[in-house]
């Protein structure tokens, strides 16, 4: 039921004027789920207040709750429970597009101003109708996709679940369809690897600061949710004091935080605001966090001014916000953070001193080579650095992951294809695909990391134009020889 509407929904988008691509797609139907889950929660929550016997103050005044504007309903004829929408109330056509473009947005926007703090859901709201607009311009196809979005049941953990997996299918889905696909979706099972090797607990803060699509902190608190004491302490721990991140961008952000609602965040702790815009020279103790993990977005150029904030320059986006990383952990806290695999190997100054720093710094304990591929849509080369700091690193364990297939959207990435690299982690185990490097080895004037397996035979190199030449000469006074010694037995 639930993917057939989302299809329906995306059906209903692709004939709208308005709505030019996935992108636009996933950003429409996540304002609209947004306020159809509200609507619940409200609705849950004035039911537990009830039964306290208590009275709730709702959050969204009565006009512009979703049972108002968006699905009026009446009794239907002849029934004493069962309910229809009211076509005599529903807005429908050019009246719902005004209403919703020049009444509701501005009063749902208007709950930055007017929340208390942050870290509530009346600035989540605030924040999120501030950043998207509504894109659907036809008022018919807006009253069919809030009749479709009207059926989603958003009550039970297990509708929760599913909505959050086909959530994540559309992000899946939109990360292919754009340019930069891993801005908004890395592939769930390198996140899964990289949460279980950090193995994050109960009262630590885990950190996103290129949050996204907030994938690695939702797949974190799965593996948490799991795995702790299931009491209240913990669930309102989770649920409040556990999960940070950072977004830059307005459409990820929004995405980011309705991702994390449906795996059960009711108001998540993600910051609208350029992460590299913060001076790292100000990051205080409280700032700091137990666990990182992230994608930062990498090929950027930062201007002269956000360079600044950083003690290693350079216009590289990815090396700032690794910098920002090793600044904002605690002594002792781990990371696991996708990167570029140029980053092992550039001669650039800057590369050298941000690789001596983190070796300095840090543990740097496993490099995790991935294959081109492994980023759906994006054919670049990724590592994943796991880290802990504090301690300068000794030695590195290398894994080259080899899958044994060309890697695509026919062929992703599966939770299989880690488990090897997950059990020898622990082992550091030595393998045609794995070895360790001893940081007493390494060239002080590069600190060069790169991948070298020693268990795969060196190719040789290339020769140049004139070894060919000289080769091929002396091929032919070799020739010229053994013709000459022919025509003498002749």
């Amino acid at each position: 039921m639930f993917e057939q509407t989302f299809k329906n929904i995306d059906d209903i988008l692709w004939k709208d004027a308005g709505a030019d691509s996935e992108l636009d797609y996933i950003g429409q139907t996540s304002w609209i789920m947004f306020l159809r889950y509200l609507e619940e929660l409200e609705n849950e929550k004035a039911d537990e207040a009830e039964l306290r016997g208590e009275e709730y103050e709702y959050i969204i005044e009565e006009e512009y709750c979703w049972e108002s504007w968006a699905m009026p309903k009446k009794l239907k004829t002849g029934s004493e429970s069962e309910v229809e929408l009211d076509h005599n109330a529903a807005m429908t056509g050019p009246d719902l597009i005004q209403f919703v473009d020049l009444k509701l947005f501005p009063y749902l926007a208007g709950f930055k101003q007017r929340a208390d703090n942050a870290q509530t859901i009346e600035y989540k709201i605030g924040e999120i109708f501030s950043e998207l607009k509504n894109k659907i311009q036809s008022g018919y196809n807006l009253r069919e996709i809030l009749e479709l979005a009207d059926e989603l049941p958003f009550r039970s953990s297990k509708d929760k679940h599913e909505l959050s997996h086909l959530y994540e299918t559309k992000i899946k889905n939109m990360g292919n369809a754009g340019r930069n696909g891993g801005q908004y979706y890395t592939p769930r099972p390198l996140i899964r690897a990289m949460v279980h090797l950090t193995d994050p607990q109960i009262g630590e803060k885990i950190y996103d600061g290129a949050v996204g699509s907030a994938g690695f902190l939702c797949e974190a608190y799965e593996y948490m949710y799991e795995r702790m004491k299931q009491n209240t302490t913990n669930l309102k721990t989770l649920q409040e004091k556990t999960f940070y991140g950072k977004e830059k961008k307005n459409l990820a952000y929004v995405i980011g935080v309705m991702n994390m609602i449906l795996h059960g965040i009711e108001a998540p702790n993600i910051i609208h605001t350029n992460t590299l815009g913060e001076n790292i020279r100000d990051i205080q103790e409280k700032q700091r966090y137990h666990v990182i993990l992230a994608n930062p977005p990498f090929g950027g150029k930062e201007r002269k001014e956000v360079q600044q904030n950083f003690d290693i320059k350079t216009g590289e986006t990815a090396f700032l916000f690794l910098q920002h990383f090793i600044k904002s952990l605690k002594a002792g806290g781990r990371a696991a953070i996708v990167i570029k695999n140029t980053f092992l190997s550039n001669t650039d100054n800057a590369s050298v001193s941000l690789r001596k720093h983190l070796l300095e710094s840090c543990q740097l304990h496993t490099i995790l080579d991935m294959p081109s591929g492994t980023f759906l849509g994006a054919g670049v080369k990724t590592v994943v650095l796991f880290f802990q700091k504090g301690e300068p690193t000794k030695k590195i364990w290398y894994y080259q992951f080899d899958p044994g297939r060309n890697m695509g959207k026919t062929n992703p990435l599966n939770d299989k294809d880690l488990s090897e690299f997950i059990t020898l982690s622990l082992s550091k185990g030595e393998t045609e695909q794995s070895w360790t490097f001893k940081i007493a080895d390494i060239n002080e004037d590069t600190f060069d990391l790169s991948v070298k397996n020693p268990n795969t035979p060196e190719e040789a190199p290339l020769r140049s134009p004139d070894e060919i030449l000289a080769e091929m000469e002396k091929l032919d006074m070799e020739t010229n020889i053994i013709l000459q010694s022919i025509k003498e037995l002749i």
